[in-house]
Order: C-alpha cells, then structure tokens, then sequence
C-alpha cells in the first residue's frame, strides 16, 4: 500500500473519473470485521457509504460522529455505512473504535489491499456506492461543512436507485 497524507479536511467530490476502474464498477472485497466478515458484494440493493479510515486521522475522528448519525436516520431507507481500517496495528483501531462506538460496519484492511484496488489517494476517503453496486462518486477528506452537500447527494440517490437485474 502507498504512503498516505494525512488530510486535514478536504472533501472532493470526483465522479467517475477518479479511478481506472470501470465507470460504474466498484471491487468487491472480503475482510476481517468486528462481527465476522464483511462483503462489499452482500450490501447489493443498498446504497453504501464506503469509508476508509485510520486511527492517526484526525479528519476521521472528526467524520465518526456524523456517520454514527447518518447510518440510523438512513437505515431504514437501504442505507448501509462501511468503514474499513487501514491501521497496521490492530490494537491502535480498537482504542479508536472503543472511544467512538460506531453503529455501522467495520472491517480490517491491514495490508492495505482494498485500499489498493480502490486506488486511495489520502484520509480520510469515500465512495457512494449505488443499490446495484455501482460507484457514484468519491470523496476525499471530510469537513462539517460540507455534511449538508453529502447528505443531499445520499438522499438523492436513495431515492432514485433502483435495483437492475
């Protein structure tokens, strides 16, 4: 895995373009969480917030509170929150998520090998993942500010995916 930079606040929203992999497409992965294994592939019909997340990040510490609150307003609308970990030392993401208590899910990627193929540039990052599992947009850093950006693009699209078969 690259060397991140710490980001101390900047949210960027890209779409598409970001990425070399497909438009539209998004890798699935299998990791480690809290409560067994977590599967990008199994939140199909759900539109996740695909978050990753350090414990050295100050941006994430900041953007835990806020997704705690999104994940149980939205829920019940098909919205699901992801976060994945990239903290080398398990022990160090603990005492973060022992501080935090998120309502969402968690899973481990101590390799850095999902971040990787999501071809990561800096702390924390998004993706906005539809109901059929294909990338929306993405999202660099986090600001207070800019919640009500997010949210309206979350809502916006919890209303209009519609499963595709």
């Amino acid at each position: 895995m690259k060397k991140l930079p710490k980001v101390t606040g900047v949210l960027l929203a890209v779409f598409f373009s970001s990425t070399s992999f497909s438009a539209g497409t998004t890798p699935d992965f299998e990791l480690e969480g809290l409560n067994g294994k977590v599967t990008l592939s199994e939140y199909k019909g759900k539109v996740v917030y695909l978050d990753f997340w350090a414990s050295w990040c100050d941006p994430c510490l900041k953007s835990f509170p806020w997704l705690n609150d999104i994940q149980t307003r939205l829920k019940k609308k098909g919205f699901r929150v992801i976060a994945v970990n990239l903290d080398t030392k398990r022990a160090d993401a603990d005492k973060f998520l022992n501080e935090l208590k998120p309502n969402f899910d968690i899973a481990f990627d101590p390799s850095g090998d999902v971040a990787d193929m999501y071809e990561l540039q800096g702390m924390p990052s998004a993706y906005l993942i539809d109901r059929n599992g294909e990338l929306h947009s993405t999202h660099m850093g986090f600001r207070e500010k800019d919640i009500p950006l997010l949210e309206r693009e979350i809502e916006a699209l919890l209303k209009r995916s519609k499963i595709m078969k």
